[in-house]
């Protein structure tokens, strides 16, 4: 399967039960499952184990399954369908975890079919907790940034970044120099291509002025 030495270790440190594990009952079917429903091609199974471990100590049909089943109902088919980078979402109960963040999002106006756009294009908002994180990044984009909502239909990954290291930082530069940059732009770079977008926009202002 393409696994390092020092991968196996680690994989072993986080979920010692795997030692003792039958390979035939607990690990043949989970790498089954990876192979020929998710369709993950054999040499990044490795990879996606080596993301989350905690694939390898999860049920298939009590865990794995239904969430592919309710992934794809989401739209992650075709050309979006999972792969090495995202079967960790595999791990996510449906009930308890994965629906919370879509109700919390249909909850903000949004439709379902912008949901499912939403999440597809940026996955890494189901990885994340509604009352520790998108809740207070939501609530500082309206109070704060007076954001439009439908700009987080274009720019999903919002969510994603941190809302204390990046996007207040960020945002309160701006309003210092009162000006406006579109979320991608704001967020989507480093630091260094940030505040050399800064300083070319307070350029242009120093001209017009």
């Amino acid at each position: 399967m393409g696994f390092h030495r020092s991968s196996i270790g680690r994989i072993l440190d986080m979920h010692p039960c795997l030692l003792t594990s039958d390979p035939h009952l607990h690990l043949h079917p989970t790498f089954d499952f990876l192979l020929n429903e998710v369709e993950i091609p054999f040499l990044d199974i490795s990879r996606s184990i080596n993301r989350c471990p905690r694939l390898l100590v999860s049920s298939v049909s009590n865990q794995l399954r239904p969430a592919l089943v309710f992934l794809k109902e989401l739209g992650f088919v075709g050309p979006r369908k999972l792969n090495y980078q995202t079967t960790l979402l595999l791990v996510y109960n449906v009930e308890r975890s994965l629906m919370g963040k879509i109700e919390f999002l249909m909850g903000l106006g949004f439709e379902f079919v912008e949901v499912k756009n939403m999440v597809v294009r940026a996955p890494g908002i189901l990885t994340l907790s509604v009352e520790r994180n998108m809740k207070p990044k939501f609530e500082y984009f309206v109070r704060e940034m007076k954001g439009d909502p439908g700009e987080l239909k274009k720019f999903p990954q919002f969510f994603s970044f941190s809302l204390e290291r990046k996007i207040k930082p960020r945002h309160r530069m701006l309003v210092e120099y009162g000006l406006n940059m579109p979320l991608s732009s704001m967020l989507k770079v480093n630091d260094g291509e940030f505040n050399a977008r800064l300083f070319e926009m307070r350029l242009r202002m120093v001209e017009e002025s």
